[in-house]
């Protein structure tokens, strides 16, 4: 977490330093996101890893996220809280404006400066789909396995990645379990058939529902 001045100090060096890249940046509760255009992200990431006075030489973290249905919510959280665990019957019919994120999808980098002690947050909006971007991978090595994970999850290609496949889900398998519209039981389902003495695939038997999350109170006789 940056103090005022911390963060005064590096939003000074970042507008300095990447000019006309930086689109965006914000500072809230301490942490500093940057907003950059996803063709400008291997200069950028360059600039950030190799300026002295900015020495961001350590990707700890790199990320997806679908902005897909954001602002919508299938339960209304403080009714949940007061009446208890229940289930969703229905999805909200609440549009959210097309306007609402600048696009669907979008990566997240968390980058570490050692020499200055510092942190920063670098975001990239990704309109098409599917969401493609150049790989960081000669900048941050160690984003070669973080870039195949959000393929795999979110079906962002990274362009330039020199190996860019599955990491977590199985061979043959089909979409992008972390995308909001990817069902939460899956397309398939796999058992054992007797018969065929193999494994197989069959469409799920399981009925799609709306869930709404377990509520947890504290013990009020322990002033919770």
């Amino acid at each position: 977490m940056l103090t005022d001045l911390q963060a005064s100090t590096l939003s000074a060096l970042l507008h300095e330093r990447l000019g006309a890249q930086l689109q965006a940046l914000t500072v809230d509760r301490g942490e500093l996101t940057a907003v950059v255009a996803a063709a400008d992200i291997s200069a950028v990431g360059q600039i950030l890893r190799d300026a002295p006075d900015l020495s961001f030489r350590l990707l700890v973290d790199l990320s997806g996220v679908d902005y897909q249905t954001y602002g919508q919510t299938d339960w209304a959280t403080h009714e949940a809280t007061s009446a208890g665990f229940s289930r969703g019957v229905a999805a909200a019919s609440a549009a959210v404006p097309e306007a609402a994120t600048p696009g669907r999808f979008a990566v997240v980098y968390h980058l570490l400066s050692t020499a200055h002690n510092r942190r920063v947050r670098l975001k990239v909006w990704l309109a098409e789909d599917p969401p493609r971007l150049p790989s960081v991978t000669e900048i941050w090595p160690c984003a070669d396995w973080y870039e195949r994970e959000a393929f795999d999850l979110f079906g962002i290609l990274f362009e330039g990645h020199p190996d860019l496949r599955r990491l977590l889900t199985d061979y043959g398998f089909i979409g992008h379990p972390f995308r909001k519209d990817f069902p939460l039981e899956g397309y398939v389902e796999v058992r054992y058939d007797a018969q065929k003495q193999r494994v197989v695939y069959q469409p799920v038997s399981i009925e799609s529902r709306v869930l709404v999350p377990r509520v947890i109170r504290g013990d009020p006789n322990k002033g919770h």
